[in-house]
């Protein structure tokens, strides 16, 4: 078996053509540089993979493998960063791989209508992400004096714990009350000033490692030319922040428009990409 026939094309993202060639020096997954396969009017960014890592089996492994999973993205995300920084790419899924030109020429083919639908409406545009996380009493307190926060006072009776116990219960449901109001005020706010917004689940602080209890996860669609008065609109939050007692507002990007690569407004995943590799 020849060399060739043992390399499947991962496939980053597709766009339209490019005004300048991707730099020299970039790498994607393996180590290997991204090209363009142009087909009608459409560019894949294309990489060489070992088929011994990427056919069906040996993929299904190393996607348990949390190491290889993580170089595997990273390597991803370098590529689509790069593309960012110079079109606006829609990013495919993580790991799409299929046998050869031919087959990638094919998705290009059958998936032509809703890529320039996508394209079209990316065009011009970055993502940005927005946080909201609702930090326990202590751990705002320790944030906020870089101090361990102090023992509250030990119940002297049975009585003491329940009054304490019913206490720390309405603080904390007024605590919620008051993050959700400001955090559907904030994605009202700025989705005002963005071309789309997506509302994402909240995320799992154990997954994630993010202290606190997630209360928003959004993403919004901005104009390029519009980003520094976004990012000003929420820097502007930090005072409403403040005033908000266990708040905390975490901004992300600019990315690609990962969340708005679907027609499907309540989808989680690119309707586009997954793993092909039988054409």
């Amino acid at each position: 078996m020849s060399l060739a026939s043992e390399e499947l094309r991962y496939v980053y993202a597709v766009c339209r053509p490019l005004d300048a060639p991707l730099a020299a020096d970039l790498t994607g997954v393996g180590g290997e540089p991204p090209r363009q396969l142009a087909h009608e009017g459409l560019v894949a960014v294309v990489g060489p993979v070992p088929e011994r890592d990427f056919a069906e089996e040996p993929l299904r492994r190393h996607l348990e493998d949390l190491d290889w999973l993580a170089d595997t993205a990273r390597a991803h995300q370098r590529v689509i960063a790069a593309l960012t920084s110079v079109t606006c790419p829609l990013p495919l899924r993580l790991a799409t791989v299929f046998r050869d030109d031919s087959g990638v020429r094919t998705m290009l083919q059958e998936g032509a209508d809703r890529f320039r639908r996508v394209l079209e409406r990316i065009d011009g545009c970055v993502e940005w992400g927005v946080k909201v996380h609702l930090e326990s009493e202590d751990s705002s307190r320790e944030r906020s004096a870089g101090t361990s926060a102090p023992a509250p006072d030990k119940p002297r009776t049975g009585r003491d714990y329940l009054r304490q116990r019913r206490s720390r219960q309405t603080a904390q449901e007024e605590g919620r009350q008051r993050a959700e109001a400001f955090a559907q005020s904030l994605h009202e706010k700025l989705a005002r000033r963005a071309d789309d917004a997506r509302l994402h689940a909240p995320q799992n602080s154990a997954l994630s490692k993010a202290p606190g209890q997630n209360i928003l996860n959004a993403a919004y669609l901005v104009p390029r030319v519009h980003s520094e008065e976004f990012v000003e609109l929420v820097d502007g939050t930090k005072d409403e922040e403040r005033e908000s007692s266990g708040l905390r507002v975490e901004l992300t990007g600019p990315w690609a428009a990962y969340s708005f690569t679907t027609d499907d407004p309540t989808a989680e995943e690119p309707a586009a990409g997954g793993t092909e590799r039988s054409r």
